[in-house]
């Protein structure tokens, strides 16, 4: 899940670290791949919240494909409608693949690893990590480069069965 962030001054500082730790991260996937016996392929995939139903995971979808093709007055009901009901966000997986073994990766979580101290999917608040930005108030594009290998090079290591290590 993303993380929650309600101050204003973590907003700027994740606006400017996500896009490129989110780009170091595909980048370094990519090197690990290069080295691995893993293949890979992104998908696009909803995130829904914990407590969805299926019903509701259906609910939603169908309300969402109705609008695409209904009148004002419709798309206006189904806003009322899907207002009231829990949206998954967008999501990007890595699905790695060796011989029987398959693992799904989300970028994302990695991503928010890497900008934020001691992130985790259960941790209600995030901080940024401070060591990401310089002096100026600009990306250590450095220090996000190794944070960013450090991680990635750790979803390798810890893959089922690989023998490439």
């Amino acid at each position: 899940m993303p993380p929650k962030i309600t101050n204003p001054f973590t907003w700027q500082q994740a606006e400017l670290l996500m896009q490129p730790a989110f780009i170091r991260v595909v980048d370094n996937i990519r090197k690990g791949l290069d080295a691995s016996t893993w293949k890979g392929t992104y998908q696009d995939v909803l995130i829904w919240p914990a407590s969805t139903t299926d019903e509701i995971k259906a609910l939603v979808t169908r309300l969402l494909q109705e609008m695409e093709t209904a009148t004002v007055e419709k798309t206006e009901e189904i806003r009322a409608t899907l207002a009231d009901l829990p949206m998954p966000h967008p999501g990007y997986h890595l699905l790695l693949q060796r011989q029987q073994h398959q693992v799904s990766i989300d970028l994302w979580e990695i991503c928010y690893q890497v900008c934020f101290i001691d992130y985790t999917a259960a941790n209600a608040g995030a901080n940024i990590d401070p060591s990401l930005i310089d002096d100026a108030g600009e990306v250590d594009w450095q220090r996000l480069e190794d944070k960013t290998r450090d991680l990635v090079s750790q979803v390798f290591a810890n893959l089922p069965g690989d023998d490439s290590r």
